[in-house]
C-alpha cells in the first residue's frame, strides 16, 4: 500500500480520535481496512471511559468490527492504522486476528508494543508476525494527545 493511501487512512482515525474527548475519552483513532483496495471495514475511536471497560481501546473495537464485517476473525487481508503505537493488550489482539500490517502515528514510549517497549510483532516465539510501519501523520497524532492532556493538567478558574 502506498505510503498517500496511509496517509488517508490515518486521516480517517484522526477523525476518530478527535470524537473520543466528547466523552471523555483518550484520543486514539483506529481504522481496519482491506490491504489490497483500501475500503474501510471499520473505524473507531477509545471507549473505555464510555463504557467502564478497560478493554475499549479503539483497536480492540475496530478489530472486532471488522471481524464482524467479513464474518470471520481471520482479517489477514487486512491492514489496522492507528493514532498511537498499540498497546501489549492491541498489539495481542492485531497478532490474533492475523493482521498483517500495522500503521501508527505517534510512538508510545510509556506502553507501545510494537516498536517502542517491545516488538511483539517481530517475535518469532508467537504463532504470527505482522509488519509495521510508524511515523504516519505523527505530528497531527502527537498534537492531538498533547492538547488532550494539557487541557486536563491546566488549573481551571
Amino acid at each position: 500500500m502506498e505510503r498517500s493511501q496511509l496517509e488517508l487512512l490515518m486521516g480517517i482515525a484522526l477523525d476518530e480520535a478527535r470524537a473520543a474527548p466528547e466523552h471523555d475519552d483518550v484520543p486514539i483513532g483506529a481504522v481496519v481496512a482491506r490491504t489490497e483496495t483500501g475500503e474501510v471495514l471499520a473505524r473507531r475511536h477509545n471507549e473505555r471511559e464510555h463504557r467502564s471497560d478497560p478493554t475499549a481501546h479503539a483497536e480492540v473495537l475496530a478489530l472486532r468490527d471488522a471481524a464482524a464485517a467479513l464474518g470471520t476473525w481471520r482479517l489477514d487481508d487486512c491492514i489496522l492504522v492507528v493514532t498511537l503505537e498499540p498497546c501489549p493488550m492491541c498489539a495481542g489482539a492485531a497478532i490474533a486476528g492475523r493482521i498483517n500490517l500495522v500503521v501508527f502515528g505517534a510512538a508510545d514510549p510509556k506502553a507501545g508494543a510494537l516498536g517502542s517497549l517491545y516488538h511483539l510483532g517481530a517475535d518469532p516465539r508467537l504463532n504470527h508476525e505482522l509488519r509495521v510501519v510508524h511515523a504516519i501523520r505523527s505530528d497531527e497524532c502527537s498534537a492531538l494527545l498533547t492538547e488532550f492532556f494539557g487541557a486536563r493538567r491546566t488549573p481551571r478558574p
